[in-house]
């Protein structure tokens, strides 16, 4: 067996356990999976995602977990109708919801973050 057979497990760094669980769960829509004593599980269409706990973790700079939707303008929406808004960043030159536009025009980019600040992505296209 090659690794290029096994199923990927994400894993999610936080801070609050129960606070990450409400977002990945309930603000984000992920299917609770039973979990043990050490993390708290989602499916990720098919895939993990393992929210543990680390009392002093410090997000990172940049995106740890991203999702293709097939329509990123409604997608952004329904994240901004749960309170979740996306990142600015100047210079970007992102329009009116925060979505990037590739400069060839194939891919679309929303960033935004989870309660621990841990950076997450919604794309369309390729």
């Amino acid at each position: 067996m090659t690794l290029a057979d096994a199923r990927p497990v994400a894993l999610i760094i936080t801070r609050d356990r129960k606070v990450a669980e409400g977002f990945y769960g309930e603000t984000l829509g992920l299917r609770r999976l039973p979990g043990d004593d050490f993390a708290a599980l989602f499916d990720l269409a098919g895939a993990r995602l393992r929210l543990t706990e680390v009392p002093d973790h410090v997000a990172s700079l940049h995106p740890v977990l991203g999702w293709e939707v097939p329509d990123i303008r409604a997608a952004v929406e329904a994240l901004a109708a749960k309170g979740v808004a996306t990142n600015r960043y100047e210079g970007m030159g992102q329009d009116e919801l925060g979505i990037w536009t590739s400069p060839d025009g194939s891919a679309r980019v929303a960033f935004f973050d989870d309660p621990d600040g841990n950076g997450l992505t919604l794309t369309q296209g390729s």
